[in-house]
Parts: C-alpha cells; structure tokens; sequence
C-alpha cells in the first residue's frame, strides 16, 4: 500500500509535541535528523516529516496520538535492520527507539523483560551472566524487536523453538494511544498475531520472554573445497532434515578467488558436548578442507556473523523456502554462484526444524511449520554504480529457482515485492491476522511494514 503525501505540520502543534516528550523531537534539518533515519541498508533514503526518539512508553502514546490526529502513518526502528527499510518512511512519524534498551531478568522464573530498543547482543548478555537464554537470530547487532515480531530463526530453533514462540507476553501502544498487554491471557488475539504478523497491530514497548538454560554450546563450522561442491550440495538438504534437535545449521553457497563455487555449514550443538561428533559424522564423511567446531561461548557464537554485515553497504534479498534439492535445483545453484557479481554476497541456506517445526501452523501467526530450510539470495556491495548488475543477479536466480521451491517466505527477510508475497508470508494466517488487525488498527496506522490490510 503506498503511503499517503501528508499535509504540512502546524508547528504549534509540533511544538507541543516536543515539550511532553521525556525523549528527542527531530525535524528535517535539524542536528541528528539524519543519524537517526538511517537504516543497515544504504539503498534506502527516506525522509520522515517528524522523528521521534521515545524514552518510555507515555512517549510512545503521544506520538502515535499525534500521528493519528495528523491523519500520518508510523514507523518503527528498533535496530534498524530490516532489508526492507520498514523502519523509516517517507512524510510519516517514525519512532526511533533506540534509547529504549532496558533489560530485567529473572533468574528464577527463568524470564526476561526486554525493551523495544534492544538489540541481540544485549539480551544475550544479560541472560547468560546466568546460564540462560531465549532464542533470537544469528546476527547480534539486529534488534530484538523487528527479529521477534516477523518469528525469529535462530541458533537454537531445533531445541526451543523460534523467538516468537518463547513470547510471554508484550506491552504494546495501539494506534488509538491506548496502552495494553497481550498475554494468553489477556488480548489472547493479539497475542497471538505478533508471534509472526510483523508490526501490524501497534508499537511493542516491551516483550516478556521464556528462557532455556543454555550455556557453552559446540559450535563453529566445515568448508568444502571447490570439487566437492557439488557432491556436498545434494547431501545437505537430506542431512539437515534429518539431524537431532540439538543441531542448528546455517549453510552457505558462495565463490572463492578463483570464482569457483564453495560451500560451508555453520552450526550449534546445544546438547551433550560428546555427543556432537557422531551428529557430525555423515558431514564429515564428504571430506571438509576447514573443520572448526570447538566448545564456544553462546554470546561469542551469537556474534560471529556480525562481520559480515557491515555499515554502509548496499542490500537486495530475496527468499524462498525448500525442503529438497534436485540434480537440476543444484546445477541452478552452482551456475549462478559461479557468476555471483560481488564477493560479498552470499546464497543462505538456514535451517528451521525440530521444536520450531512441531509447532502447529496455526498456533501463532508464524505459518511455515515444517521441517525446512530458509533459501536467502543476500546481495550486498559496496559502490552504488553496481547496485543494477547485483538487483539483476539476484532476480534472476531467485526465478530460476521458483521452480524447486515450497509456497512461503520469511517475512523477516522479504523486499518489496507485492501483495502476493505479503500473502505468502503469512500464508494461511492472512485472513485472521486481517480481522485482528481490523481490532487494534482499523485506519492501518502502521502501514510501514509487510502489510496486513485490516478486514472491512
């Protein structure tokens, strides 16, 4: 849905604003106006009409009051990661909620209360000063928010499932200024659609997660050199469906110097520390060149990827999910890895299974249920003037490869692309994330997302 040309502000009314809030007001032009609306992804530049930095949730409501009597669509940034750029929109009032980063846990109820600002690494942090964890992604630097809201695949699904599933609870600003907790318990509908619909039905100032004891886990990762590329590509699909819950994997396609396709597992083992050599053995059969998995702090796994995402780069994904690789999906994949326009890109293959896949589809709004992997296209370069050679690439193999792939996609990971595939990410969901969301936004307030049109 695009989003509407507003109506200048009255800047009395602005003013007003900025006098009740505890946190920050930036307008176009002013001193970190642009610090703030910047997002992971330098392909996007958008300019809102106001910036709001929150520092609680009574800031929260008066924005999204203000928003709503200035008939102006919200965002939210939470860690700004979103390949998307839903974080920031054009003439709107975007929420940036960086200076919300709180965390409380207890130890003893094994729960953690975190704020909407932030961020992986610090949630970790503060849950494993006691042994614990709940699962969240596979990069440390995203915000819990956005992560938790579209599911959350991470190290740790086989045992514990998604991060939405691990959701107690969430306090939540609706686009009525009201502010209310989702729970079983209480505003059970909407509970149940932020586990998976986005950030359709409001602005989460804070989420109560469960916590799993989690400590050293084995982790680390195999390479295969380039003339077993092949051989190791048409074993991983049936591997990767059929290892322990304790094994968590994230696999990847790319090209060495030579432009050569090569291939490399990530993985966690969450269980017994002896027992992850036999879980390893038929992988290890096909001969990896690098063997890596060593006894690893969660935080430092949790941040090992961040590396390969750094600022200022340029961003297109695409994603699909696939069960299985035929000879002829393999030879797709090898071609266009072979013809990969920048080093930096990668073609990811991240596992969703065990507890995440037992879950029943219906159970909360996160559809895709089954034992699976995640197929991310994730281009990024460095220099604009390449930015159509990499679009191209990406495009181009994506549909080549439509052909082998499962009906869905991550929300988490998903572009602008249309209606249909809004719909496919939320699947059978769709028509009862759109009742809820005719509930708690009727107006559609919160539009700069994977939208959810609210039921008429």
């Amino acid at each position: 849905m695009p989003i509407q040309t507003p109506s200048p502000l009255n800047p009395a009314a602005v003013n007003k604003l900025n006098s009740a809030l505890h946190g920050q007001l930036f307008r176009s032009g002013e001193n970190g106006y642009d610090v703030a609306r910047k997002v992971f992804n330098a392909m996007v530049d958008r300019r809102p009409a106001l910036i709001v930095r929150p520092a609680d949730a009574d800031d929260i409501r008066l924005a999204v009051s203000f928003a709503r009597e200035n008939d102006l669509p919200v965002s939210v940034k939470g860690g700004g990661h979103n390949v998307a750029g839903s974080a920031v929109l054009d003439g709107g009032v975007m929420l940036d909620c960086s200076g919300m980063r709180s965390i409380r846990v207890d130890a003893d109820k094994r729960t953690a209360q975190a704020a909407a600002g932030a961020l992986l690494a610090e949630l970790d942090r503060a849950t494993q000063v006691y042994g614990v964890a709940t699962p969240l992604g596979v990069v440390s630097v995203t915000g819990i928010a956005g992560l938790t809201l579209g599911g959350g695949i991470g190290w740790i699904n086989g045992c514990y499932g998604l991060a939405c599933d691990n959701v107690l609870s969430a306090d939540i600003v609706t686009s009525d200024g009201g502010f209310l907790t989702a729970s079983p318990d209480n505003h059970a509908d909407l509970h149940w659609a932020i586990r998976g619909g986005g950030g359709n039905f409001g602005v989460v100032t804070s989420f109560t997660y469960s916590l799993h004891p989690v400590g050293q886990v084995m982790a680390g990762g195999l390479s295969f050199p380039a003339e077993r590329t092949k051989e190791v590509l048409q074993f991983y699909p049936e591997f990767a469906a059929s290892c322990p819950d304790e094994l968590s994997m994230s696999a990847s396609l790319g090209r060495d110097d030579l432009g050569r396709p090569v291939f490399g597992v990530g993985l966690c083992w969450c269980g017994e520390p002896d027992e992850v050599n036999s879980a390893l053995r038929p992988l290890r059969s096909l001969g990896p060149d690098t063997d890596a998995v060593v006894p690893m702090d969660y935080c430092t796994l949790q941040s090992s990827h961040d590396a390969g995402f750094p600022p200022e780069r340029y961003h297109y994904w695409k994603s699909s999910f696939f069960t299985g690789l035929t000879d002829e999906a393999v030879d797709v994949l090898l071609h266009f890895a072979a013809e990969m326009p920048s080093p930096a890109s990668g073609i990811g293959m991240q596992q969703l299974h065990g507890a995440a896949a037992r879950v029943d589809p219906s159970a909360t709004a996160f559809p895709h249920r089954k034992s699976q992997s995640e197929l991310l296209i994730l281009s990024q370069w460095a220099d604009p003037a390449e930015t159509e050679s990499n679009v191209a690439w990406t495009r181009a193999l994506f549909n080549a490869m439509e052909p082998f792939a499962s009906h869905g996609v991550y929300v988490n990971d998903l572009g602008e692309e249309g209606d249909d595939r809004v719909r496919a990410a939320y699947g059978a969901n769709y028509d009862r994330l759109a009742a809820v969301k005719a509930i708690y936004d009727p107006a559609n307030t919160f539009q700069s997302n994977q939208n959810i049109r609210p039921t008429a």
